[in-house]
C-alpha cells in the first residue's frame, strides 16, 4: 500500500480503491517511525491545514436596556374557575403549594370564584411553568402570560 505524507495531495498517486493513507504514530513503519493506515477521501486527502498563532479576538458585549428577553419580562401565574374543584379545595392546594396564608387563599380562591381568573405568583419564564406544572398536578386548570399583557 502507498502512503500519502500528510498536507500532499493524492490525486497523482495511485492508491488502492480510490484511498489514501494518514501518518500517525501506532504501527511499525519502514522508517522506524510508527504508521497506520487511515482511509481518507480524496477532498480530505487535498485539504489545507490551516492555523494560526494569533489570538482569538474577545467579543464586546453591550447591554441594549430597551431589549428585553422572554426570560427578563415578568410572567404571571393565572389560575382559572372549574366546575370541578370545591372552593376548599382550591384553598387548600394555595396554602399547601404557595405557602399562602388563609386569608390570602381564600381571597385568591374568591377572585377565581367571581372573576373567573386569578393571578396567584409571578416571576420568571421558568418559574411560571414550574407552578403552571404543579398546579395542573393538583387538578387545577392554570396557565402563565407576560405580566404586561394584563
Amino acid at each position: 500500500m502507498d502512503w500519502v505524507p500528510m498536507g500532499s495531495c493524492a490525486h497523482s498517486r495511485p492508491q488502492p480503491n480510490g484511498i489514501g493513507s494518514l501518518r500517525t504514530s501506532t504501527g511499525a513503519g519502514y522508517d522506524g517511525h510508527i504508521m497506520i493506515s487511515t482511509p481518507l477521501s480524496a477532498h480530505a486527502r487535498c485539504m489545507p491545514v490551516l492555523m494560526s498563532a494569533a489570538p482569538a479576538e474577545t467579543p464586546v458585549l453591550t447591554e441594549d436596556p430597551e431589549t428585553h428577553t422572554m426570560l427578563s419580562v415578568p410572567w404571571n401565574v393565572i389560575v382559572w374557575d372549574d366546575p370541578v374543584n370545591l372552593m376548599s379545595y382550591v384553598v387548600y392546594v394555595f396554602r399547601s403549594y404557595f405557602g399562602y396564608s388563609d386569608a390570602k387563599a381564600r381571597k385568591l380562591m374568591l377572585e377565581v370564584h367571581h372573576n373567573g381568573r386569578s393571578i396567584v405568583a409571578s416571576g420568571t419564564l421558568e418559574e411560571a411553568e414550574t407552578h403552571v406544572s404543579a398546579l395542573h398536578g393538583y387538578g387545577l386548570w392554570a396557565t402563565y402570560e407576560r405580566a404586561d399583557h394584563n
